[in-house]
């Protein structure tokens, strides 16, 4: 990055990169008109993102409405820089035996101990994301996860 640019728009190959190398996000849904986020973990799979849900608020959001928005987010202390990436998609359940087949085999488990029997697919038509150059004037902190000597990011 360079070191007078601020904001850089991420290459849509670098946003797919970032999405496989983590496995955590914010899911966003319409519930009757309001936005509601749940934090999930989900897989890559060939260019869609699948997530495991049980009954309830967070897949019929998805489902019922199925336009959905993921978001990750990261930073680079050495850098210093952070990262977000934005998936705007469809969701959809996974009904058939063959779709619910291939989504038991990805590497998928519930972090909870509750039943998460449903498998959703979010089938992006934008993926975006930038990287931001922390200023030189900030003093990194525990609220971005800097929190070495002197608020500097940790060794």
């Amino acid at each position: 990055m360079n070191g007078s640019v601020v904001t850089e728009e991420l290459a849509l190959e670098e946003c797919w990169a970032l999405l496989e190398r983590h496995t955590v996000g914010r899911l966003a849904v319409d519930i009757a008109g309001r936005p509601d986020i749940f934090p999930i973990n989900y897989v890559v799979d060939c260019d869609a993102i699948v997530f495991r849900s049980g009954a309830g608020t967070k897949l019929a959001g998805a489902v019922l409405n199925r336009h959905v928005a993921l978001e990750i987010d990261g930073y680079a202390p050495d850098e210093r820089v952070t990262w977000s990436v934005v998936v705007k998609g469809s969701a959809r359940e996974l009904e058939s035996i063959s779709d619910r087949y291939r989504a038991e085999n990805l590497p998928l488990y519930p972090w909870v101990a509750s039943d998460k029997p449903d498998f959703v697919r979010i089938d992006p038509y934008l993926v975006t994301g930038r990287r931001f150059r922390v200023s030189a004037e900030a003093t990194p902190d525990d609220s971005i996860g800097w929190n070495g000597p002197g608020g500097e990011p940790p060794a």
